[in-house]
């Protein structure tokens, strides 16, 4: 068992996955692209089927000119409480297998999965430079790909705000209940052992 950040696992594990959390409640402080490219790098080395690495990541950091068009993308709700943050990342896939010999694209079936691997080596990373990040799918995905001009054969899987922690006053008042670190599930729930139960 590993206890961190007022959680415990049932079984040893690096404490980095315990700290790793979703806040709301960012402090809005500038962040250097240097400490964002070193989050973007993480999620880079994620791996992939056939290392085709179909993630792509459209950023912004708080104060430049695309923050805001990154910020509009998102549902209102979601806008309220990112506003705070200090980069704005959008995930997005290739949807198709672009082979390196130069023969036709393919749908591929694992596009979603390997960004997802992408945003958890973001995630954690964050943790490890001393940020937080929070992955979002609230997001006006048809104005966002319009936006951000992602081609149709790409699509964008969530987006996610990045920051250091702050205070959760900033948040509206039903959100401050909601902001500390939530609990899993026991692994029974979600492991099963030669066959699966719903």
């Amino acid at each position: 068992m590993t206890a961190s950040n007022n959680r415990s696992s049932e079984y040893d594990i690096d404490p980095l996955f315990l700290d790793r959390w979703s806040p709301r409640a960012f402090s809005g402080e500038a962040m250097s692209k240097e400490a964002l490219f070193a989050i973007l790098e993480a999620g880079h080395w994620a791996p992939s089927a056939f290392n085709m690495q179909p993630w792509r990541f459209v950023y912004a950091l708080k104060g430049d000119a695309h923050f805001d068009t990154l910020l509009g993308g998102l549902i209102e709700f979601n806008q309220g409480w990112a506003k705070n943050a200090s980069a704005l990342v959008y995930v997005v896939s290739d949807t198709l297998s672009r082979p390196a010999d130069g023969s036709a694209p393919k749908p591929s079936r694992s596009h979603s999965f390997d960004a997802g691997a992408a945003w958890g080596y973001m995630a954690l990373q964050a943790v490890k430079s001393g940020y937080y990040a929070h992955a979002m799918t609230g997001v006006d995905f048809d104005k966002a790909s319009s936006v951000l001009g992602v081609p149709g054969e790409y699509r964008i899987e969530a987006a996610v705000a990045i920051g250091k922690l702050g205070d959760k006053s900033v948040l509206p008042e039903g959100l401050q209940a909601r902001e500390v670190p939530n609990n899993r599930k026991p692994l029974a729930e979600v492991a099963f052992e030669g066959k699966f139960k719903a």
